[in-house]
């Protein structure tokens, strides 16, 4: 099994704050298994750092129909960075063959069930990031480092 994952979560520094977010679980996955390391927000050409961003409106369902925005912390609507980001990660999927993702939890992206609400006050709401809808529409399991326990061969 393929299974795209979060270059943040792998240590790269590539998060809007210039940082990452290492994972030991997620870590010592892609050594026991094939993966392709992904960041949407760069593959967008987003710059990092950058100002955070966060879905106002809705989820990235919301996003990729148009009912709702990603915009960042500074104003600046950042809708069509989001969702080429979120095209470039499902053209990698298609290509490798990935059948699932280990995204970053949260994540305006990556964010899977549970993403920051757009008022940039650390609060949360249901939903997927851009990226996470995408992948999840055209058939892609998509879990965070938080599930990464052993169960990815599991039904969900």
């Amino acid at each position: 099994m393929i299974v795209l994952i979060s270059r943040c979560l792998l240590g790269e520094k590539c998060r809007y704050d210039g940082g990452a977010k290492p994972c030991a679980a997620a870590i010592r996955f892609s050594k026991e298994n094939e993966c392709v390391p992904v960041c949407p927000e760069a593959l967008s050409g987003l710059d990092i750092p950058r100002s955070p961003c966060e879905i106002c409106g809705g989820d990235g369902n919301d996003v990729l129909c148009g009912k709702a925005r990603v915009v960042a912390a500074d104003g600046k609507d950042r809708t069509d960075e989001f969702i080429a980001g979120a095209r470039s990660v499902l053209e990698t999927a298609k290509i490798c063959g990935a059948e699932v993702a280990v995204f970053k939890a949260r994540s305006p992206s990556c964010g899977c069930g549970s993403i920051y609400d757009g008022t940039f006050s650390g609060m949360l709401r249901s939903g997927d990031g851009v990226a996470a809808a995408l992948l999840r529409q055209n058939g892609i399991r998509v879990v965070t480092e938080e599930e990464l326990d052993g169960s990815l061969g599991k039904e969900s």
